[in-house]
């Protein structure tokens, strides 16, 4: 657990002092010093940074781990905190402005001693104070805050996950709670001067309402753009360390699950098999939920998939020979479909993706990835086999060793009936596995982006932002460039918006949604361009061989783009 801590604060403190965190530091300077400055106050100058600190520790915190869920429980949108947090910022620099403000904001808590943060620097209001600002703390979407924020979101919270959230949370205020002291010791000096005083004040409620209107319309993110993402190395280092990958490693499901063999080359025991409870709507069962319960005397294949995800899709048909041909033996085949993106938690992409590709298995939506925790996976594609018993007996994770997980089928199919006839291999022996150089999967969204960004400034949340394409692309990476909107998983075209893609891969494919066109140019080869349809779902821009290549992409407006993927 030591370990653990000591690298969530080292990942903090690195992350605290990122591009990202600058808007913060004029904001925590200012309500730093804009307590109490008489005599009895200033003797305790430290204590109001140090509440205010804390009470973004904890918001924050609290949202990385449970914003997403409550949010998605109340069906509030998921904007609610960060416009929250911009309005209470807005009225305490009005507050320090003008006396009659900070009047009628105190009314509703008089019943609490010493709540005016403008005035008496009371413990409660300075507590709500900091709480309050932690809603605005979004540090920069690092690999550990990344993996924080997927055990959130998938209600996945170990004592391992609690350890680095707080670890990271306090290591990232740690330089915040420099500049909130350097307030309250410049508010101290200028106790005295009552007329510099109020000038201070007046002057920092000015820097607060203008820090809320600049982080309304996006605006730190143009000096984000033009200051180096400095720390993204550091970070990816830490990332890497055994003590954080366990901490993003799921706690639901049996120890057995856990350390079940992963590459299906023998049987094992790994216990019983999770049930599919909880999850929701059926497809090609007529509505009708499946049960390990139920399916005692077959063999089962669960199979974890998505239908944007590429692997999935050149995974699938071997998922589908193996049902048409054993499925009289006693094979039944049961597709998870636990969704990557929003796009592929709406029901009729699903079932649109399903006929698509021509899936007659039954397929369950696992929205809220109940199934996907409680079988422990983190992969897509992935299976796993459950013998007649309802005992998981192997798990494979990843494209290839087709041939392998056949043959474990059929001997968990022999086992269930010795006098079955089957039919023969219809994978045709050993796999041969591809040797051809690829690129690692590239995400465009702010949350996942930083890992394959190369570019000017920082990938970071925002409305309207210009950015200018690398003039050397390194190979594996991606840069934009002219105007996009940028989220969490995507960015999607406003004007003039290209992507430049430095890969080795002999076919690239891109996850898109919206309505328009997109060109795709390559040196050497003629443009082609691709119609977008509207519908969420994987384009193929690439199919020759494997060689290192530069894809410049342009896109018209509206179209949201979220992967590369190669083969």
């Amino acid at each position: 657990m030591l370990t653990l801590a000591l690298l969530g604060l080292v990942s903090g403190l690195i992350t605290g002092v990122s591009p990202c965190v600058l808007p913060m530091i004029p904001i925590v300077f200012v309500t730093g010093g804009a307590g109490d400055t008489t005599a009895t106050a200033a003797r305790a100058q430290w204590v109001r940074p140090l509440l205010i600190i804390v009470g973004i520790v904890l918001s924050f915190g609290t949202i990385a781990l449970l914003g997403t869920l409550v949010l998605s429980a109340l069906h509030l949108p998921t904007g609610l905190l960060r416009w929250t947090g911009i309005a209470l910022l807005a009225l305490v620099g009005l507050s320090l402005m003008i006396p009659q403000v900070a009047h009628v904001l105190e009314r509703p808590f008089a019943r609490f001693p010493s709540w005016t943060p403008g005035e008496t620097g009371g413990t409660f209001g300075t507590l709500l104070l900091g709480i309050g600002l932690g809603t605005l703390y979004v540090p920069c979407a690092g690999p550990v805050l990344a993996a924080i924020s997927i055990a959130g979101a998938t209600a996945e919270i170990g004592w391992r996950t609690v350890v680095l959230t707080i670890s990271f949370a306090l290591g990232a205020a740690i330089p915040l709670a420099f500049f909130a002291l350097a307030g309250a010791s410049m508010a101290k000096r200028l106790a005295a001067y009552r007329q510099r005083q109020r000038a201070f004040r007046i002057g920092g409620g000015a820097v607060l309402v203008a820090m809320a209107v600049a982080i309304a319309v996006g605006a730190p993110a143009t000096l984000q753009r033009v200051i180096p993402g400095y720390t993204g190395g550091a970070e990816r280092a830490i990332a890497r360390q055994q003590a954080i990958i366990d901490a993003a490693r799921p706690v639901s499901g049996t120890g057995e699950i856990r350390s079940c063999i992963g590459d299906a080359t023998r049987l094992a025991h790994c216990g019983a098999a999770p049930e599919f409870s909880g999850a929701g709507r059926w497809f090609n069962t007529d509505g009708r939920p499946l049960t390990i319960a139920g399916l005692r005397g077959k063999v089962v294949l669960v199979d974890f998939w998505t239908y944007s995800c590429i692997n999935c899709l050149r995974d699938a048909p071997y998922v589908k020979k193996w049902d048409a041909a054993y499925r009289a033996a006693g094979l039944v085949v049961v597709g998870v479909h636990t969704p990557e993106f929003a796009f592929e938690h709406d029901p009729g992409n699903v079932a649109a993706a399903i006929k698509k590709e021509g899936i007659a298995y039954p397929v369950v939506q696992d929205n809220d990835f109940t199934v996907w925790n409680a079988y422990m996976n983190r992969y897509w594609p992935a299976k796993y086999l459950i013998d007649a018993s309802g005992a998981v007996r192997a798990r494979k994770f990843g494209e290839g060793d087709y041939a392998t997980t056949e043959n474990a089928l059929r001997a968990l199919l022999r086992a269930a009936n010795p006098a079955v006839d089957l039919p023969a291999p219809v994978t045709g022996g050993a796999d041969v596995p591809s040797t051809g150089p690829t690129s690692p999967e590239m995400y465009l969204g702010a949350r996942r982006g930083y890992s394959t960004y190369a570019g000017a400034g920082s990938l970071a949340p925002g409305r309207g932002r210009d950015f200018t394409p690398a003039r050397v692309q390194p190979i594996d990476t991606f840069s934009l460039g002219g105007r996009f909107d940028v989220d969490d998983e995507s960015v999607t075209s406003v004007s003039d918006a290209r992507v430049r893609v430095s890969t080795r891969g002999a076919k690239v494919f891109t996850v898109l949604s919206g309505r328009g066109a997109l060109t795709v140019r390559v040196t050497g080869e003629q443009d082609r361009t691709i119609a977008v349809d509207g519908l969420p779902r994987l384009y193929t821009l690439v199919d020759g061989e494997s060689h290192p290549r530069v894809l410049d992409l342009s896109y018209t407006p509206g179209i949201s783009v979220y992967t590369f993927t190669f083969g």
